[in-house]
Formats: C-alpha cells, sequence, structure tokens
C-alpha cells in the first residue's frame, strides 16, 4: 500500500500552489501561538501576510538550535500542553536537549509518512521489520514503528542492545527489513558471525540505515557483508523525526524529500544567502503542516545539495544527496575542513580495513594534529610489524592526497574500537577538553 503517491508525484506547479498555502497558514499560526517566533518576526518587520510566494521565505528570520534550547523545555510549543499527547527529546550530550511535542494529528502524519517512506525502500504489508532503532525519547525507534504499523507490517520492535540476542531473533522470525544506524548494523554483523549465523541465510531483502552520516563505501560494505539492499533514511527529531526524506528502491540516488509536508532550502552556512539547486551548503527545513512543534526556516546543520530532477521512480519531489556532514561535526585541522565520513571514504578503500574508526584532534605546541584509528581484520592482524607499518604509511598517504591533511594512522586490532547500540561516536576532539 503507498500512501498519497499523487502528492509525490504531482507536478512541480500543483505542489508549490499547495507548499505555498500550507506556509502561509502556519505563519499565521506560531505568530499567534508561539512568543518567541511574534518576537522575531516583528524585529524582522514581517507579517505572515507579508508572504505571498514561496520565493518570500528568504524573508523570514531562521530557526536553530539554540533558540529550542533558550525555549527549553516547552517555549516552542504551538498548542496547549492539553494537546500534546507525545514528547520527544534530544540526548541532551552537545548541551541542554531540545524537546519536541505532537499533537494526535502529528503522530497520524509522523505515521503516514514513515509508511511512505517504508513503501519507497520496498517494504509491503507482507514484509517483517527487525526495528534495531532505540525507542524512548530518541524518535527513531517509535518513529519507524508507527510507520510499519500504518504500512499493515509485522515489526519487531527489538530497539538497540542485547545484540547477541538480536541475531538469534533475526534467524528464527525471519525479519525481511533491517532498520538501524548504520555503525550498529556492521555491529550486529560481526556478532552475528561470531555466533556462526550468516547473513547470507537470512531473509533480509533491504534494510533502512540513518541517523548518522554515512558514506557510498559504507553502502557497499553494508550490502556485501549483509546481502541487502541499502536505503538511507533521512530525519532529525526538531524536523518531525524519521521519515522526512528516504532513497527509493529503484534508484538510490538521492533522498526524496516529501516536500507536502517539509520545504527545503540550500543556504550558505556563513552568510545565510540562499543557494541555488545543485550547490552544497547547509539544509534548512520549514515545516508545513505540523502543529505542536512547527519549525520555521530551521537551521538543521547538515551539509549537502538538492536536485530537483524527477526520479526514474516517478517521484517529482526534490531529492537531498547523502548528507556529507555537520557544520558542527566539521574539523578545521591547520586551515583544511574535514568531515568523517570523507576520512571513512579513504579508509573503505584500503583492502583489510574494517569499518571501524575514530578521528583523534590534539594540539600540540599551538598546531592541531589529527590521529586515525581503524580496525584491520584479523587476516592482517597477523602480519609483522613492517608490514603494519607500511600499511600505516600507506592510509596516511591516501588521506593526505584526497583531502590535503596529513594525519597519523594508528592501526588498532580487531574489536578493540567500542562499538555502539546508537549513533556512533567517531570524533574525539580533545582541543575541547
Amino acid at each position: 500500500m503507498i500512501f498519497n503517491i499523487e502528492y509525490e508525484t504531482m507536478p512541480r506547479e500543483a505542489l508549490e500552489s499547495i507548499q505555498l498555502k500550507r506556509l502561509q497558514t502556519v505563519l499565521s499560526h506560531v505568530y499567534a501561538t508561539v512568543p518567541f517566533y511574534k518576537k522575531k518576526l516583528d524585529d524582522a518587520g514581517i507579517l505572515p501576510g507579508d508572504i505571498k510566494s514561496l520565493k518570500d521565505m528568504e524573508k523570514l528570520p531562521f530557526t536553530t538550535k539554540q533558540d529550542l534550547r533558550d525555549n527549553y523545555p516547552f517555549g516552542m510549543f504551538a498548542v496547549p500542553m492539553a494537546n500534546v499527547v507525545r514528547i520527544h527529546a534530544s540526548s541532551g550530550t552537545t548541551g541542554q536537549p531540545t524537546v519536541v511535542g505532537y499533537t494526535a494529528r502529528d503522530i497520524d502524519t509522523w505515521a503516514e509518512l514513515m509508511a511512505r517512506a517504508l513503501s519507497a525502500a520496498g517494504a509491503t504489508r507482507g514484509d517483517i521489520i527487525h526495528n534495531a532503532y532505540g525507542y524512548g525519547l530518541f524518535t527513531g525507534g517509535l518513529g519507524v514503528h508507527y510507520g510499519a504499523e500504518k504500512l499493515g507490517a509485522s515489526v519487531i520492535p527489538v530497539s538497540g542492545g542485547n545484540t547477541k540476542r538480536q541475531a538469534i531473533i533475526m534467524r528464527d522470525f525471519k525479519p525481511t527489513i533491517l532498520t538501524a544506524t548504520p555503525s550498529y548494523t556492521l555491529h550486529l554483523a560481526e556478532a552475528a558471525e561470531e555466533m556462526g549465523i550468516s547473513f547470507k541465510d537470512l531473509h533480509f531483502k533491504a534494510g533502512i540505515f540513518g541517523a548518522e552520516p554515512w558514506s557510498e563505501d559504507m553502502r557497499e560494505e553494508i550490502e556485501k557483508k549483509l546481502n541487502m539492499d541499502a536505503i538511507d533514511i533521512y530525519g532529525l527529531s526538531e524536523v518531525m523525526g524519521p521519515g522526512v526524506s528516504i532513497e527509493c528502491l529503484e534508484a538510490k540516488k538521492g533522498l526524496h524529500i516529501f516536500e507536502d509536508h517539509f520545504i527545503p532550502e540550500i543556504i550558505n552556512p556563513n552568510t545565510g544567502t540562499a543557494l541555488p539547486y545543485g550547490d552544497t551548503g547547509e539544509l534548512v527545513f520549514t515545516t508545513i503542516t505540523k502543529e505542536a512543534f512547527p519549525v520555521i526556516r530551521y537551521r538543521t546543520r547538515d551539509i549537502t545539495t538538492l536536485n530537483p530532477e524527477p526520479c526514474v521512480c516517478g517521484r517529482t519531489h526534490v531529492r537531498m544527496n547523502k548528507v556529507s556532514g555537520r557544520t558542527d561535526d566539521m574539523l578545521i585541522i591547520r586551515g583544511v575542513n574535514v568531515f568523517p565520513s570523507q576520512i571513512e571514504s579513504v579508509l573503505m578503500q584500503v583492502e583489510g580495513v574494517e569499518p571501524h574508526y575514530q578521528l583523534i584532534v590534539d594540539r600540540q605546541d599551538n598546531l592541531d594534529t589529527l590521529t586515525v584509528r581503524v580496525e584491520i581484520g584479523e587476516n592482517l592482524f597477523s602480519d609483522e610489524v613492517k608490514q603494519l607499518q607500511q600499511l600505516e604509511s600507506k592510509i596516511s598517504k591516501d588521506i593526505k592526497e584526497t583531502l590535503g591533511v596529513s594525519a597519523k594512522v594508528k592501526l588498532a586490532e580487531p574489536k578493540s574500537i567500542a562499538r555502539s547500540e546508537g549513533k556512533a561516536m567517531r570524533v574525539i576532539d580533545n582541543r575541547k577538553i
């Protein structure tokens, strides 16, 4: 069952007409109900009625994560608490957690969008979905869960953790769709292999992976090791949760944004200027159907590009390329901008290297240094010290030639880098300690 496919394939002119009407409605709503937005618009000299076209969006002020933190916990809610049926929140590991709310209609909308996302990835009501995203305040687990039920599929709410038990469940319950972070997925594959369970003998046809940036090389690694199509999904709690956009199974080339609910923009992260299709910049979202927690021009800090070309699958919504990194994850090493996903792409080209790594940044004598710890497979671990040193030098040279940054490479023994049950912790920046 595919939900609202007419929205996903409608001509651009008709879609933009719907977007404008919904945008004007949400602007009037937040102006009347959220003191933060009323002040923001008043300070900018803009009234909701001044937005006559989508182009006028550039006049609207941005919303940032700090704005959400400053209004903690419920200051950004646009409905009375009596109408809020669900509350989620970020982990708060980098500061005050951001809190989001949902009305009953918001939950229905979220479930339908996740059902559409699952459908785009090839899921049907006949599938069994092994949902290894975390449940609780994190939006991933429940978002997928409600979407799977809306689709009519069977869902196994296994969440993260109990990895060996998950391997047994995957063998015995015969799920056909896997949902998890890509890093935890590789951890699952390791645990299953240790137990004598091969993914080639399991029944998965596709996996839907998100919640952290991952490279095309990581996709190839997952598809090779787990014997399934690897589909990228994108979402963030401040905008809704998972299901904002997803790749289609037919192309796996850009994530379709559900533009009947979200208006995307790309801006220059330094100046805030809107950029045209095809230019790389920071992704910005405006929600146009959410009731409890609408956001206007929310700066996601994710770096990507937008592609307006229709897809071979028939969908006409713009597609975003894989997120290459986040402005807050970007490392500046002696003037060179480096994203973890770029390092990952280099590492995945090296035979015998495992997809588990850490980037350690230090400052010595007022100069920044980058150390890359990366695991090697069992076969390489038995090699002579000299051969391992040569491999370290090769990887260091590859990073320098590809990214223009010097890095010291340290090979780590198999399974020595801590595995994560959620988002992988790729960067240890000792300059901030």
